[in-house]
């Protein structure tokens, strides 16, 4: 015979249960366990609640015990258990941690998460795990540049406070931009399906944009040439000069190509006082605003269009510069240099490999000509030595 359970509640208790069971927006598991509490309300044995609450027999036992002993506190909250699976010992986590911040014997250049854990004999997940609680991520690297808050407060000056009587330019180049044409026109777009374009074409040739933005109004100044030497840049300069207003400044920011540091170009930078060049940080090209313009230009007017030869690539490149300055918008920069090293500073430090990482450290040996990844070295010397850094 089933066994048969009443629960008796009060009409606050009985309340509670009942708008838990009606609010939507709880989990579904709070509502099911409140179902069978009310359910056991009505004097029917421990299968028919089963029944109508679609559980098993053990599950409508268990919410009616833990209802017995802690009320509707206790439907809300899960039983804490412990793991699946007991955690790494602290030896494991020190190999792990050791043998990613040391040099790969093989011929490869740094670690990876299927290598470590196949030496250390431990899953991908775990070691992966691993990586996460004290920050490694090995296939990053970062680029080092000394004077990189420097040029960053300077470049985001520049842009939220222009100096008066001034110009401030955004100047780069996008090199080797292909004229691509299909060897079938593409397929329009229809009702269910996009646009399609054939993946075979004709290459007629490439050619340069060197491109110098005004950060005040948001107009372009576009020349095309065949190549992106120092000549063809100092050549582009002379043609900004010739357009900027006699008796302002000139602000230029650029990133760090070889040409923009040519010795001729610094001779003609020499040669024109006015003009000061501002460069971006290394590696951070994502600084200078005509590179936005540049990403609009292959979005909109290059990547799907196609062109007959180099010279319906200027063309079409000359005729977008014009639209663009017939409604141009003053580029806006929103985020200070604070906010810019407050995000880095969130970030994950890059990986730095070193060898034999925890035998210095148990022979207590800190020699500075070993560059140690400080995250990875706390996170040993803890584990080694117990202490709390």
């Amino acid at each position: 015979m089933a066994q048969t359970v009443c629960v008796l509640l009060d009409d606050a208790t009985q309340s509670a249960l009942a708008a838990i069971a009606g609010d939507r927006s709880r989990p579904f598991k709070h509502i099911l366990r409140a179902r069978i509490v009310l359910l056991s309300t009505e004097r029917v044995n421990v299968q028919e609640v089963a029944r109508r609450a679609g559980v098993s027999r053990p599950a409508v036992r268990r919410w009616q015990q833990r209802f017995a002993e802690e009320g509707v506190e206790g439907l809300l909250r899960d039983k804490t258990r412990p793991p699946g699976t007991p955690p790494r010992s602290t030896r494991t986590v020190a190999e792990v941690l050791a043998l990613t911040c040391s040099e790969p014997q093989d011929e490869v250049t740094h670690w990876t998460g299927r290598a470590v854990a196949k030496r250390i004999g431990i899953s991908l997940r775990s070691m992966q795990r691993i990586w996460q609680e004290h920050r490694l991520q090995p296939h990053r690297i970062r680029p080092h540049d000394p004077a990189f808050a420097e040029k960053v407060k300077e470049v985001v000056g520049l842009y939220m406070n222009p100096p008066a009587h001034a110009v401030v330019l955004s100047i780069d180049e996008k090199s080797r931009i292909q004229a691509l044409e299909r060897t079938r026109p593409d397929q329009p777009l229809g009702p269910g399906h996009p646009a399609a374009q054939t993946h075979d074409y004709t290459r007629h040739g490439t050619t340069t944009l060197f491109a110098a933005l005004d950060v005040l109004d948001g107009t372009v100044l576009g020349r095309c040439m065949q190549r992106h030497r120092h000549g063809e840049f100092i050549r582009f300069l002379n043609a900004v000069e010739a357009v900027v207003p006699a008796g302002k400044l000139v602000h230029v920011i650029l990133d760090n190509y070889g040409s923009h540091k040519h010795p001729k170009v610094r001779a003609w930078l020499a040669r024109h006082p006015r003009w000061t060049f501002h460069f971006t940080p290394t590696s951070a090209s994502w600084l200078n605003a005509v590179e936005g313009f540049f990403s609009t230009l292959t979005r909109r007017r290059l990547q799907r269009d196609t062109f007959t030869g180099v010279v319906d690539l200027q063309v079409a490149i000359d005729r977008y510069i014009a639209e663009h300055n017939r409604s141009p918008r003053p580029f806006i920069w929103t985020k200070p240099a604070s906010a810019i090293f407050d995000a880095l500073s969130r970030a994950p430090e890059p990986s730095v490999r070193v060898g034999a990482l925890v035998e210095h450290l148990r022979r207590g040996s800190h020699h500075s000509n070993h560059r140690i990844c400080l995250t990875a070295k706390r996170a040993i010397v803890k584990i080694l030595y117990n202490i709390n850094l």
